[in-house]
């Protein structure tokens, strides 16, 4: 489902309805993800299409040879790719079917951010974008991944709350 700007309106009583809604739900979801107590992180859907991850890389992330390991790239690389395309997708949680990762530097340390894009499809598979940005600005990573509608409503799920 796509929205039109008109869904990203707030209630008379000040609440988010449609879109904002849902991102909010989408943000919820993320927090209480069990995962994320190991990955201390927080997700932000900014509009359609789009979500950005912050976190902080220190020593309890890295590999023996001191710098983050592969799994926190892959991990803020996916999650941002998939929010950016779930956040267009208001009934159903989604899965990755695919994920292409290219490391183009090494995280030693500090603020990092993950930012996630819709790059295309609708129906069946959504295809998202996403970056590694860390505190000097340069990106660290990228990745493309391919995500699919599962069966499971969102609402069934424990954390979004829309």
């Amino acid at each position: 489902m796509r929205f039109s700007p008109g869904w990203s309106r707030l209630r008379p009583d000040g609440g988010a309805s449609g879109a904002e809604a849902h991102f909010r739900a989408l943000e919820s979801l993320y927090a209480a993800a069990p995962i994320n107590t190991l990955f201390e992180s927080k997700l932000e859907i900014v509009e359609e299409g789009f979500a950005r991850i912050r976190f902080d890389v220190d020593r309890h992330v890295f590999h023996a040879a001191g710098a983050a390991h592969g799994t926190l790239y892959f991990k803020m690389l996916d999650d941002a790719a998939f929010y950016a395309c779930n956040s267009m997708v208001s009934d159903r949680f989604l899965l990755t079917t695919a994920f292409n990762l290219l490391f183009t530097r090494p995280l030693k340390g500090g603020s990092v951010v993950a930012e996630g894009r819709w790059a295309s499809g609708r129906r069946r598979v959504m295809v998202a974008d996403a970056r590694l940005i860390d505190s000097d600005g340069e990106e660290a990573a990228r990745g493309t991944g391919t995500f699919m509608r599962s069966h499971i409503p969102l609402a069934s799920l424990p954390g979004y709350r829309s």
